[in-house]
């Protein structure tokens, strides 16, 4: 589903991603690990158009993600859920939601009513602006909003990062029952409470050279010092 063949990517003078590597197949969950600062997020950037890569291949389906603008991976059914959330806090619940039903097809007036099954909270906080709403919730409405697409590929890039341990718990337990029933493939790296099954083998690199991809039955993999 998702490949990318030697990505590079520079910021500045400062070579960030060398020759990445890294296949996504259908219906997998692949976990990225790898200290601060080794280019987890430029890639998931790079991949959502957000950050230019300098060279190599962001297949998707078979097509070349680089070629397109970053807005035409909602209408390729990409879901993201970038590091910090990023809703709109001057909208309500609702409103940050409604933002995906644009690019749906067929195009849908109402919010899919198994969306509040997964967070309730959402539904009991419609009216409320986004950026009155603690981090837990916003990290639930964030992924929320990502699943209005109907995603055929979710990226998370730290989908726990400071909120709760209960939180943690309940986004862990939507996001492992997903990946068995639906089939989409995950992208991200680490999620603090959350258990992994790792393949035989798999381990981070470290260096410069950034990531390992590791594939599992979970979203994420224990934290990485």
């Amino acid at each position: 589903m998702l490949e990318i063949k030697n990505l590079n990517q520079f910021y500045g003078g400062s070579h960030t991603l060398w020759d990445i590597d890294m296949s996504v197949p259908e219906g997998s969950c692949t976990c990225l690990m790898g200290r601060n600062g080794m280019g987890k997020t430029t890639l998931l950037r790079c991949i959502m158009g957000l950050v230019t890569a300098k060279s190599g291949q962001i297949l998707y389906a078979g097509q070349d993600l680089r070629a397109m603008p970053a807005e035409e991976r909602a209408h390729r059914r990409i879901g993201y859920v970038p590091q910090g959330r990023e809703i709109f806090s001057q909208l309500t619940v609702e409103e940050n939601l409604r933002i995906g039903l644009a690019v749906r097809k067929p195009k849908l007036r109402h919010i899919p009513p198994h969306l509040y099954d997964m967070f309730p909270v959402l539904k009991q906080m419609l009216h409320r602006r986004g950026g009155d709403l603690s981090g837990g919730q916003q990290q639930q409405l964030a992924i929320a909003r990502a699943l209005v697409l109907d995603p055929k590929l979710l990226i998370l890039d730290e989908p726990t990062e400071g909120i709760q341990p209960n939180i943690v718990h309940d986004i862990g337990e939507i996001i492992q029952v997903d990946t068995w029933t639906d089939g989409t493939a995950r992208v991200r790296y680490r999620g603090c409470q959350w258990d992994a099954q790792l393949e035989p083998g798999a381990t981070p690199k470290s260096g410069a050279q950034v990531i390992k991809a590791i594939r599992g039955s979970t979203l994420v993999v224990a934290p990485v010092a």
